[in-house]
């Protein structure tokens, strides 16, 4: 059950998102009423080889997957919150994911890892 999770999570955050991300980089018009911060975004975007766009796709999605995990690792109990002394647990269908969930995210990323 972790697994489905786990490739659920990568699915609909990562993949969807970068995709996303890209699309908005490489379609947005930037016009007079395009937000401060995305002008500059898409501007440094812009400005990059394709070499170069890839590696910032790459290290979007690395901090994405490093997110994911530190999140997990919080939920599963191997990763504290500073000021917080609540314990967090998650289930799965009424099911305890024993503290395995950023385990099995991180095995899963290496295999996609290994598998390309």
């Amino acid at each position: 059950m972790n697994d489905i999770f786990v490739k659920s999570l990568y699915e609909s955050i990562v993949k969807e998102n970068l995709q996303l991300y890209k699309d908005m980089y490489e379609t947005t018009n930037v016009t007079s009423k395009t937000d401060d911060y995305w002008r500059k975004a898409i501007g440094l975007y812009d400005s990059l080889t394709d070499e170069n766009k890839e590696a910032l796709m790459k290290i979007i999605e690395q901090t994405m997957i490093d997110s994911i995990s530190n999140m997990l690792g919080v939920i599963d109990g191997s990763s504290t919150l500073k000021n917080c002394s609540l314990e967090p647990k998650l289930l799965l269908d009424s099911k305890d994911t024993k503290g395995e969930l950023q385990d099995s995210f991180l095995e899963f990323i290496e295999e996609l890892d290994s598998d390309s």
